[in-house]
């Protein structure tokens, strides 16, 4: 009788060496991004301005597999390739005949999945003469890895945090800050875009389509500065792929494979990252599995936004992309997961969701955290709360194969731990914490303001 195992690893020789692209294998193209001033096709040699050349030519990739550079790949290996661990204390709590798998990325030095991106996009910006990233960040974690990556790549690094982040998550910019980043409370004085949203609104909480504004503003206008973001474009989802790669090996060695893959999803990075290898066996051979996509009812971009161009910041200056969105101008509630606080999805896990090839799901902030108290208390790691949002919805379908006597192997993305956040876990342990879910009414408004 084959012994289950509780953890698989992998070597360091067995890192896979490629990304993969699953644009390739889309059985409907993207539509392009427009030009935000012209709304015509944009002229890749536009974005020059913000990006360097090699990202951008990964943003319009059309192979299936594009190849990670060594030194990249040197870098991975101080913390790659992250375990892959059987929930089993979880399962027997659960009384369910469900396999529970979760990829664990809070292994990594920023403490999430982020520092994947985060790396190659510091080094091709190295490489092509930078001496600057400025990008935005929500919950923190993704300003914590791209500041950990300047510093291993000798890069200075601006972080506009999201106001009502900066202040409920301070040792995250202590964080950054012992990387040696600038960490500034988005909106701000120190943008055009920023001035015009506190002349608006001196309270604003900010958003991530605030912090985007002033952090691309930033690199515009600064010839030696480039613009840096952790999710929802191409060439960030095509990084983060490293993720599900790496499940798959690590499932084929105890002859394993999902019947449902979950991750939570802001912009989708984090999804993306763990299902869309998955997802190439789906699109190419049929393969049954389910990939959802878990998010917030606070902000609930596909579960109740609209298929259409916007843009991914307040402001207007990024280029317009086809994606789900509830509108450039949607301010999202403070809730805790800061780092699922955005308007819009990734135009490839939009599409994906269009097409009927992946699933949906929003849940409010307590239930989220219920579950993440349970698993913390089952399996000794205190997730991220945006993470929490898949094993929320892990647990469900738990539940519902033990109702139905149906084996499932259920295989999540516990993107991050939650180390950072523990004040928000003291503010639900004291029911402090408030459930917000948007009404169709507030999506409309927003909607209504699309260009």
């Amino acid at each position: 009788m084959r012994k289950e195992r509780y953890k698989v690893f992998l070597s360091e020789d067995e890192i896979p060496h490629s990304w993969y692209n699953i644009t390739a294998d889309l059985k409907t193209p993207l539509d392009p991004p427009l030009d935000p001033s012209t709304r015509q096709l944009i002229d890749p040699n536009k974005l020059k301005v913000i990006f360097p050349e090699a990202l951008i030519k990964q943003e319009m990739a059309t192979e299936a597999f594009v190849p990670i550079p060594e030194e990249v790949l040197e870098f991975y290996k101080q913390y790659r390739p992250t375990p892959l661990i059987r929930a089993k204390r979880l399962e027997k709590i659960l009384d369910t005949p469900a396999k529970i798998f979760y990829k664990y990325e809070g292994a990594t030095p920023s403490g999430s999945h982020k520092l994947n991106t985060a790396i190659p996009q510091a080094y091709y910006n190295k490489k092509e003469g930078i001496k600057r990233l400025a990008t935005e960040t929500g919950a923190g974690q993704w300003g914590s890895a791209l500041a950990i990556a300047c510093n291993f790549f000798g890069l200075d690094c601006t972080v506009y945090m999201v106001k009502v982040s900066y202040n409920q998550k301070p040792y995250r910019r202590i964080l950054m800050e012992t990387f040696g980043a600038k960490v500034i409370p988005s909106p701000s004085e120190f943008t055009e875009a920023g001035r015009k949203i506190l002349a608006q609104d001196p309270n604003s909480p900010g958003s991530l389509g605030i912090a985007i504004s002033e952090a691309v503003e930033d690199a515009a206008t600064h010839p030696d500065t480039n613009y840096s973001l952790g999710s929802v474009l191409n060439h960030v989802i095509l990084h983060q792929t490293i993720i599900g790669e790496e499940a798959k090996l690590q499932m084929e060695k105890i002859d394993e494979y999902p019947d449902i893959v979950i991750g939570c999803c802001g912009g989708g990075s984090n999804f993306a990252g763990i299902s869309f290898p998955f997802l190439r066996d789906k699109l190419r051979n049929g393969r049954n599995v389910r990939a959802i996509a878990v998010e917030p009812a606070a902000c609930p971009t596909l579960t109740k936004g609209e298929f259409a161009y916007d843009f991914g910041d307040v402001a207007g200056l990024t280029p317009l992309l086809k994606m789900y969105t509830v509108g450039s101008q949607f301010v999202p509630p403070s809730i805790h997961a800061g780092g699922l606080r955005y308007h819009g999805d990734s135009p490839i896990v939009s599409r994906l969701y269009k097409d009927g090839i992946i699933e949906a799901i929003a849940y409010k902030q307590r239930e989220v955290f219920e579950a993440a108290i349970l698993f913390a208390r089952s399996e000794g790691i205190i997730p991220a709360p945006e993470s929490a949002h898949a094993i929320k919805a892990a647990i469900d379908e738990a539940i519902k194969a033990r109702e139905e006597g149906v084996k499932k192997t259920i295989l999540i993305s516990l993107s991050g731990h939650g180390h950072f956040d523990l004040a928000a876990y003291d503010d639900y342990l004291n029911g402090r914490l408030e459930d917000v879910e948007i009404s169709d009414e507030d999506i409309k408004k927003t909607l209504s303001k699309l260009p």
